[in-house]
């Protein structure tokens, strides 16, 4: 059999690839980032233009007329700066005269309806492509359509925190009020490993908060998942998690309660003496030792909690719900002036004067983008104001549902426009600061036609139970009977899951006698 010949051969294949220009990235970036990050976001495209300047917080506001000459104020500066060549070179420049004032006159006019142009192509596109998909599912009756396309939108992964992890344990745990606001104390005050580094007695003094408390607070949270969690040091962590293996009457016990320096510094000899046993022995329980886990804390994900702020305030003026968005965090820019004048005046040769148009260009889209940025999201939020009037008025209680798809088609932008409007913004009310995504939520229809979010019937349903008799906790089933009469039909499975992420316990772990 011939063996087939190897070698290099040129092969031509034709493929579709969607890419975004830099300038079109630059304007989701700008869209999608929260206020706190919006200006270090503004400032790093602000370090790679040379032609945008940020206004001094003493600067005056410029108009457009200050900021962008006029062609007849630049030829006029022209002639100042330039009385012979104006005189003797006038038809030698004209030329080129014309043809830099037409470029400034270009410059001056961009509405950058192109670029938005081809955004707005985009988004089509993609609404095409997902209503075909999630049509393609209906019509195989698939009735979770809806959820998975609200799923797509909102999904976002992320691990588990510590604090989160022994927070939910916390919720599950009856202890007096006292006692568990001071274990959400020491719960924050947990290093990366899970060790309660301070002493109970600082705590006590910082936090103002009884020594007796912290102390039950402490006792509790060591009896949580992982085993070893809340120790004060790395030798309370190991004999705890050995007690819950019912090590007590063991070798390597003895050498982590009796002999710990020795065990951290690997003496063998010096520890089979003490123990009077042989070397093999206490190989063999170091060995066991190593099985435990010294840093229980550090099997989870980093605690990510940072300070967020508001990226509008809505209140009530009057009769009316006003929208004050935040602009604190977004630097006022303008076009520097230098270099429109280096253009009118013709002493740039071609490559530079191309560059400078390309620098002014980018720099007016990156303008039009903050704008745009906060247009989006003060038309978001005046539809959730029309939509949500009731939450506003009253509170969580009467949150209705709503999508964002609802939302996309009213202000004639793509989903994945809105669902990056409202990522890792905030909201702020009369009744809090919420994010944005709280107000995007599915519902439930009563009988009566009117609508109710999935949120307002997990306050109904939590409001129930906490007026339930503690000797007669209620049932899932005896619950679902109970919306029903408020006109709100769910089945048992959906209340036992809304009761779970409530974290409430269920029936058997509710009973009191």
């Amino acid at each position: 059999m011939a063996m087939q010949s190897q070698g290099l051969r040129q092969v031509q294949k034709q493929t579709q690839n969607l890419v975004l220009a830099p300038q079109l990235r630059q304007s989701l970036k700008i869209l999608q980032v929260p206020a706190l990050e919006l200006r270090s976001a503004i400032l790093e495209e602000l370090q790679t233009n040379p032609l945008l300047e940020e206004l001094g917080n003493n600067d005056e506001s410029l108009d457009s007329e200050e900021t962008e000459p006029s062609p007849d104020e630049i030829e006029s500066e022209k002639n100042e700066d330039f009385p012979e060549e104006n005189s003797g070179e006038t038809e030698a420049k004209e030329s080129e005269t014309d043809k830099d004032s037409d470029s400034m006159d270009d410059i001056q006019d961009m509405d950058f309806s192109d670029e938005f142009a081809i955004l707005k192509e985009m988004e089509e596109d993609l609404r095409e492509h997902y209503e075909n998909e999630f049509d393609g599912e209906a019509k195989l009756g698939n009735t979770d359509a809806q959820d998975k396309r609200k799923f797509f939108f909102d999904s976002l992964t992320s691990e588990i925190s510590l604090q989160e992890h022994l927070l939910e344990q916390l919720k599950l745990t009856e202890i007096k009020e006292e006692v568990r606001n001071a274990a959400e104390y020491l719960i924050g005050s947990l290093d990366e490993n899970g060790f309660l580094n301070s002493n109970l007695s600082d705590i006590s003094l910082i936090s103002f908060m009884s020594l007796a408390d912290l102390q039950e607070a402490l006792a509790t949270i060591q009896t949580f998942e992982p085993i070893g969690i809340a120790s004060i040091d790395l030798q309370d962590c190991l004999l705890r998690q050995m007690d819950a293996r019912g090590w007590e009457s063991t070798d390597q016990y003895k050498i982590v309660r009796d002999y710990f320096p020795l065990l951290v510094r690997r003496r063998v000899p010096e520890l089979s003496r003490k123990l009077s046993q042989p070397n093999e022995v206490i190989h063999e329980a170091i060995e066991k030792i190593s099985e435990l886990d010294p840093s229980p804390g550090k099997r989870f994900s980093e605690d990510n909690n940072q300070s967020i702020s508001a990226d509008a305030t809505v209140e009530k003026v009057g009769n009316e719900w006003t929208i004050s968005l935040n602009n604190d965090f977004i630097p006022r820019l303008k076009i520097n002036r230098t270099y429109k004048e280096l253009i009118a005046k013709g002493v740039l040769s071609s490559k530079e004067k191309e560059y400078v148009r390309n620098q002014m260009r980018a720099g007016k889209f990156l303008i039009s983008s903050i704008d745009q940025r906060q247009n989006t999201i003060e038309r978001i939020t005046r539809k959730i104001i029309e939509r949500q009037t009731g939450f506003f008025e009253e509170g969580s209680s009467k949150l209705r549902p709503m999508t964002m798809s609802e939302v996309a088609d009213s202000i004639e932008v793509h989903e994945t426009t809105v669902s990056r409007a409202i990522a890792n913004k905030f909201l702020r009310t009369p009744h809090g600061t919420f994010p944005l995504k709280y107000f995007f939520t599915p519902g439930y229809s009563s009988k009566d036609g009117d609508s109710v979010s999935n949120t307002s019937v997990k306050e109904i349903i939590g409001n129930i139970i906490e007026q339930e008799d503690p000797t007669k906790p209620l049932s899932d089933r005896k619950i679902v009977d109970l919306l029903a009469e408020k006109d709100i039909k769910l089945a048992r499975r959906t209340v036992a899951k809304y009761r779970e992420e409530l974290g409430i316990s269920p029936t058997n772990l509710r009973r009191r006698y």
